[in-house]
């Protein structure tokens, strides 16, 4: 033995040690929080460190009575661990004080001296009760079975035992997360417990932050009285409905120990093995706690998630870089305070060539705070399909802030994602660079209605058809007098060339030219008697060939008077008659010289140019005059139309401005001005028909897209956005299929609009009414059968084409259909509220057609057959 424990020392003392460095030592203080004024409770200062204290000074203070103390204890250990050894050590002095008065007492502070150093504690805040002392003085902190010192005797009241249900608040709105406590509180002893009843919270989401196995109490000052609490459970709820809800209460049956009276006189072995308790059952219940959800506040923002609290939002790639066809996240992350539980993935726009995958979530929580406080996380996979610098976000989140009491709206930046060309496998496995993208269908990333019309529409008050009018029918009388007087233009082209009297009339002033021309080479020569010869046949052949006059009623008289009536001036008359006068008398007397010759040759041009002109211009006169006479009478009116275009262009361009800017109600107000001052066009109601439906008001969007089309059925754009519009109305009935021929003829009168059908009517039967002439005038047989076979095809292609013109005509003036307007209307079996049965519901936006009216009753039909009656402002005709 001697042998071995000399070698044991050897061994240890040749081993190296490693001594750690200097360590602090440290005071700490374990105390009650509270106490009764009369309850004596321990004090225990608990020194940590390395060597012992040389001195431990400390001071009762002024609010305390010692009781007993100091008991001092130590402990020590060592460990050696791979060669290091490591001490600690732990000095603990014990006092029992007693409170000398009551309030907020303190517990001095603890010196300790070392060799060279000393260390101190921090005071201790004590809190001493009034009362309770007498019932908790001898409670212990620790488990729940450690019972109580001065126990019940006989019955248990309820203020010495019972369970408690605390909300951090009781006035919340909808989604608000609430923490709720289940504490138990008690003055008595208790063994143990059984029959647990927790609340079911309808009406809540619930959550479960803390469910201790160990149940632990503490002391804990309730109104002034000193009890021993431990908490059951702790609860996360978030409100999902409005109103007064109504939390269950709890149940818990508890053992407790109770004092009973002393048995006498039985036998020696009954006191022996009698303590004096029993222990007995005890349930208790918490009261219902009542909670007062409101409504969050209308006007959410488009991005609004459900939040209810305080948030803030960050985003980040997995990658900044990728590759084509390479797979990576976005994270973005919610945290803050509030019902994160709750929270939904922020709506996120990717580039359209990106494939995005189902988003993840998860939760992380603080427990400490009841699970109200940590951060939600989202991931979002996508895979790029195409190469490029793509940017992402920002990411906008709103919630509903409860201190503000407003909505908030956070955003995280906007992240830069950089794509390089992606590679494929090759069929030997090996991987190629894609030279291009993969060429796949296009697919639809989302619908929508199609845009507004942006451009100035046709202003037109009340709608009027040129089929019918008087102005169509006025047009076929004209094209037809217009084929009959062709037609007798041509038959009279033969007669008018083997006319005389009209041929002299057109060429007189042709003739004439040519005699003077004449005349001038006798000027030149100085040949009197032929140049008066020449010039006096210009001048009478002139006015016989332009008034028609015959050589036998060509005299002074018949020419003066043939001129006034044509417009010429008396003094031009007597110039002329003067003119052939000296023309006479030189004839006979060539004597006159050339300079008298050459004054009468420009006299008879002058003359003859004159007479020419006046009546060329006598018959414009009337025209002109009547042209300014319209002009003076229409300029005004015109005017007055600029001015109210300007007005109705002010209306229309606020309307495509606040449309564009999203502020869908502003826009529809001032299209509805336009249509208040008695405007409509296709264009007006289309644009009406998208702002309704961007307020989600479909009845009034079916409703005016209807209109639209039924001023312009070839409106493609109109047709569109009310086929996606009855895509959204809750309704679905199935139609009677219609005749595939009226199918037909109702796609082909669709082509066009009823006025556009109604010119081409016109153009056809113009053409028709050529070809006839060609028919009855054609030179050759292949003419004239060409103009008998088109006729008949031209004829029948205006007939349709105006068919289809009426046709969309009465479809217009028909108000035989309409469209439901409220959220739910019910049909009747008769026109009654009262001796009526309900025979099916009909929602916003169905079409109905209008067969009769009694009353406020309309009765409708559905595409389906079904037939009842409605309430007339249910619904809206079309």
């Amino acid at each position: 033995m001697l042998k071995a424990g000399l070698l044991s020392f050897v061994f240890f003392a040749l081993m190296p040690v490693t001594v750690p460095a200097f360590a602090q030592a440290s005071i700490k203080v374990e105390a009650p929080n509270i106490v009764g004024a009369d309850e004596q409770f321990n004090v225990t200062f608990i020194i940590e460190g390395e060597d012992r204290p040389t001195e431990f000074i400390w001071d009762k203070g002024e609010d305390f009575d010692l009781v007993w103390g100091p008991q001092q204890g130590s402990s020590t250990s060592v460990s050696i661990v791979n060669g290091k050894r490591t001490k600690s050590s732990q000095f603990t002095y014990i006092y029992i004080l007693r409170p000398k008065r009551t309030g907020q007492c303190v517990i001095p502070s603890a010196v300790a001296k070392f060799k060279n150093k000393e260390a101190a504690s921090s005071p201790k805040s004590v809190k001493v009760l009034e009362q309770g002392s007498s019932t908790s003085s001898q409670q212990s902190s620790g488990s729940a079975s450690s019972g109580g010192g001065s126990q019940t005797t006989g019955s248990i009241s309820s203020d010495d035992l019972y369970l408690s249900l605390k909300l951090s608040r009781t006035d919340v709105v909808l989604g608000e997360p609430v923490t709720a406590e289940l504490k138990l509180y008690q003055r008595v002893g208790i063994a143990g417990f059984e029959g647990a009843r927790f609340p079911s919270f309808n009406g809540f989401w619930s959550q479960e932050t803390a469910a201790p196995t160990n149940i632990e109490f503490e002391r804990e000052d309730v109104g002034g009285q000193l009890y021993n609490s431990a908490l059951l459970r702790r609860y996360v709820l978030i409100p999902q409905q409005t109103g007064k809800l109504t939390i269950e209460p709890a149940e818990l049956i508890c053992l407790v120990n109770v004092r009973t009276a002393s048995r006498t006189g039985n036998s020696i072995f009954d006191s022996f093995f009698d303590d004096g308790y029993t222990t007995v059952r005890k349930r208790i219940n918490s009261r219902p706690v009542t909670v007062n959800v409101r409504e969050l506040p209308a006007g959410a923002p488009a991005g609004f998630g459900g939040g209810v609290g305080q948030f803030r939002i960050s985003a980040s790639l997995s990658k900044n870089e990728l590759k084509a066809h390479e797979a990576g996240s976005l994270i973005v992350t919610v945290s803050g305070r509030g019902n994160l539980s709750l929270l939904e993935a922020p709506e996120l726009k990717f580039p359209p060539d990106f494939e995005v995958y189902d988003v993840k979530s998860t939760t992380n929580a603080d427990k400490s705070t009841g699970g109200t406080t940590g951060s939600r996380v989202f991931e979002y996979p996508f895979i790029p399909r195409s190469h490029g610098d793509f940017t992402i976000g920002p990411v906008m989140y709103s919630y509903y802030d409860v201190n503000a009491g407003k909505y908030v709206t956070i955003s995280s930046d906007a992240l830069e994602l950089s794509v390089e060309k992606g590679s494929v496998q090759s069929q030997e496995g090996q991987a190629v660079q894609t030279p291009s993208a993969e060429r796949k269908d296009v697919k639809n990333l989302g619908e929508d209605i199609r845009f507004i019309v942006r451009d100035l529409p046709k202003y037109s008050f009340g709608r009027t058809f040129i089929v019918n009018s008087l102005g169509f029918w006025l047009a076929f009388v004209l094209l037809s007098l217009a084929a009959v007087a062709a037609w007798l233009v041509f038959r009279g082209m033969a007669a008018r060339k083997a006319d005389v009297a009209g041929t002299r009339t057109r060429r007189a002033t042709k003739m004439a030219l040519a005699r003077l021309k004449t005349a001038s080479g006798y000027l030149r020569q100085n040949l009197g008697a032929a140049f008066y010869e020449e010039l006096h046949k210009a001048l009478l052949g002139y006015i016989s060939d332009k008034l028609n006059i015959g050589v036998e009623d060509l005299n002074k008289e018949n020419i003066s008077s043939r001129l006034l009536e044509g417009g010429v001036a008396q003094d031009l008359v007597d110039s002329y008659i003067s003119l052939v006068d000296a023309c006479e008398y030189a004839r006979y007397s060539p004597d006159s010289g050339n300079e008298a010759m050459t004054t009468h040759y420009n006299e008879a041009v002058r003359i003859i140019s004159s007479i020419d002109s006046t009546m060329k211009s006598h018959k414009k006169t009337a025209y002109g005059a009547m042209s300014l006479i319209v002009l003076m009478l229409v300029l005004p009116a015109v005017m007055r139309a600029e001015n109210q275009n300007a007005l109705l262009d002010s209306l229309w361009q606020n309307g495509v401005s606040a449309y564009s800017d999203g502020r869908w109600e502003e826009s529809a107000d001032a299209w509805e001005s336009l249509r208040g001052a008695g405007v409509e066009s296709a264009e007006l109601y289309y644009n009406l028909g998208n702002a309704y439906f961007k307020s989600a008001e479909i009845g009034r969007a079916v409703l005016n897209y209807e209109r639209a089309l039924r001023i312009d059925p070839s409106f493609s754009d109109a047709r569109f956005n009310l086929e996606f519009a009855r895509s959204m109305v809750q309704d679905r009935i199935d139609e009677v299929p219609e005749f595939i021929l009226k199918t037909w003829a109702r796609k082909i009168s669709y082509l066009m609009n009823s006025d556009a059908w109604a010119i081409l009517s016109l153009v056809l039967f113009a053409a028709f009414l050529a070809m006839l002439l060609l028919f009855l005038l054609g030179p050759r047989v292949g003419l004239r059968r060409t103009g008998f076979y088109s006729s008949i095809v031209l004829i029948m292609l205006s007939a349709g084409c105006y068919g289809f013109s009426v046709w969309q005509r009465n479809v217009y003036r028909r108000a035989d259909s309409a469209v439901v307007m409220k959220p739910v209307s019910s049909v009747k079996s008769s026109p009654s509220e009262e001796s009526s049965k309900d025979l099916f519901l009909l929602h916003e936006g169905t079409e109905v057609g209008v067969l009769d009216s009694v009353g406020k009753w309309v009765n409708i039909s559905l595409s389906d057959g079904r037939q009842g009656w409605i309430q007339a402002g249910d619904i809206e005709v079309i």
